[in-house]
C-alpha cells in the first residue's frame, strides 16, 4: 500500500479518507465492495468495512445492488 502525504493509507481512517475524498471527486461512481476493493487496490474485506464506516457517515449509500455511491 502506498504512503499518501499526511500519512500511511493502510491505516483505516486514511483509507477512509481516501475513499471519502474518491467519490467527492468522481460524484455518479457506484461499485460493488469488490469492484472497489479492485479499483483501489484494498484488501476485499478491509474495503467492505471502510465502505459500511462511509454509509455510516452518511456520505455514501448502498443501493438493492449492492452498489454504493455517494447520496
Amino acid at each position: 500500500m502506498a504512503v499518501e502525504e499526511g500519512g500511511s493509507t493502510d491505516q483505516p481512517a486514511g483509507l477512509i479518507a481516501r475513499l471519502r475524498a474518491e467519490f467527492r471527486e468522481m460524484p455518479g461512481l457506484q461499485l460493488t465492495s469488490a469492484q472497489a476493493a479492485r479499483l483501489f487496490g484494498i484488501e476485499a474485506s478491509l474495503c467492505e468495512r471502510v465502505l459500511e464506516a462511509l454509509v455510516q457517515e452518511g456520505v455514501l449509500g448502498r443501493g438493492r445492488d449492492g452498489r454504493y455511491g455517494r447520496l
